[in-house]
């Protein structure tokens, strides 16, 4: 008899809650982050919204980190590093 794997479309539940600091009025001065969900294009997107971020807003840096693949959540390294590291942080997409 052949074993049939039954898969569960539930996905992971968390438990943990958190605020949400409000946005700041300005981005002079400020570390922006981008949490890329490999989609095609957005790594182009992103070439070009650092220029304009850092000529036009003044923003001090740019962090650009990839997840694995865009169907499953960003890795906590990820997640971890860039509130560690940035003072406001974007979700992105491309294609």
């Amino acid at each position: 008899m052949a074993t049939i794997t039954v898969l569960s479309p539930v996905g992971e539940l968390r438990q943990a809650t958190f605020a949400v600091p409000p946005l700041p009025a300005d981005l002079r001065g400020l570390t922006v982050g981008f949490v890329d969900n490999t989609k095609h294009n957005f790594d182009l997107l992103i070439e070009g919204m650092t220029v304009l971020l850092k000529e036009r807003f003044g923003v001090k840096a740019v962090v650009h980190r990839k997840k694995a693949n865009a169907s499953t959540p960003a890795a906590d390294e990820i997640i971890e590093g860039l509130a560690k590291d940035c003072d406001v942080v974007f979700a992105g997409s491309g294609d």
